[in-house]
């Protein structure tokens, strides 16, 4: 069998068996490719049409146990090689935390929010950072910057500063443990958060895999906005006068219109929609 082949097989088995996907891969077959090539250590952006020699017994073994304990378990891939890629940056991975995937980091790499951010710019804060993925992107994305990385997990932290030290950023990434903004410090630039969004009906019918993540980083509360209203309450008095707040809300437009009639929010376009991640100025908030 080749890995053509075995990729195909993959695919096939995990369709079967109807596992979710969603958290890093949005279907049987990038699933499946990312399985084999992970297993037989190849590099994630092999052309995997050129993968046409013979493999031995060995090899296909190693790939068939990472397939059943994928299927077996419902623990998402992720989880299981302790790696995830967003924006084609990798990141370490486990338990502790959120596997990435925030489509905030579209944003952060098509440059959407630039036309308001302040060219001068020197603070921002990823608030619910998880495991860092935002801000090491932010980083890396806006050299000039100096992070604040505040997350309610200390456990979600220590898997942050891994992914910090991973990509030599210790000198512009700073962790703290903080619940919503309490220990956020002076003024920010720019502030982006991927909050605790989901709703209490939505948390209800989440697939195995997704129950297998840290339901603190998921769950919004009875609207899915139980954090995003105070995060926009107390949001302005850590902003600077020209700063933006990007944040996302996932599928909870409708929520969030209810909750929050009279603000003036644009919204950043990305590959899953037009109305999941928005940017607010310190102006709206006030008004």
């Amino acid at each position: 069998m080749t890995p053509v082949e075995l990729i195909d097989f993959c695919s096939a088995e995990l369709t079967q068996a109807r596992v979710a996907f969603g958290q890093g891969t949005l279907n049987a077959e990038d699933e499946a490719a990312w399985l084999v090539l992970w297993a037989l250590k190849l590099p994630l952006d092999t052309d995997t049409s050129t993968l046409n020699t013979a493999l031995d017994d060995s090899d296909i073994q190693t790939v068939q146990d990472l397939l059943h304990k994928r299927i077996d378990t419902r623990q998402p891939l992720a989880y299981l090689t302790g790696e995830a890629w967003l924006q084609g940056v990798s990141f370490h991975v486990d338990e502790r935390c959120l596997i990435p995937r925030s489509l905030i980091a579209e944003v952060i790499a098509q440059g959407s929010m630039d036309p308001w951010l302040n060219p001068d710019s020197v603070r921002a804060l990823d608030l619910c950072t998880g495991g860092g993925s935002l801000a090491v992107l932010l980083a890396l994305a806006y050299p000039q910057l100096q992070i604040d990385a505040l997350d309610i997990s200390a456990d979600a932290l220590a898997v942050a500063q891994i992914n910090i030290e991973r990509h030599g950023l210790q000198q512009r990434i700073e962790t703290r443990v903080s619940d919503g903004l309490q220990q956020a410090t002076g003024k920010y630039d720019l502030i982006v958060c991927n909050p605790p969004y989901v709703n209490e009906q939505s948390m209800g019918s989440l697939p195995e895999e997704f129950l297998a993540e840290p339901s603190l980083a998921l769950d919004g509360g009875v609207d899915g906005m139980g954090f995003i209203r105070g995060l926009l309450e107390q949001a302005p008095a850590f902003m600077t006068d020209d700063g933006v707040l990007v944040l996302e809300i996932g599928h909870e437009i409708e929520h969030f219109i209810r909750a929050f009639t009279a603000l003036d929010a644009m919204y950043l376009s990305t590959s899953a929609g037009d109305e999941q991640v928005m940017l607010i100025t310190r102006q709206a908030l006030l008004s």
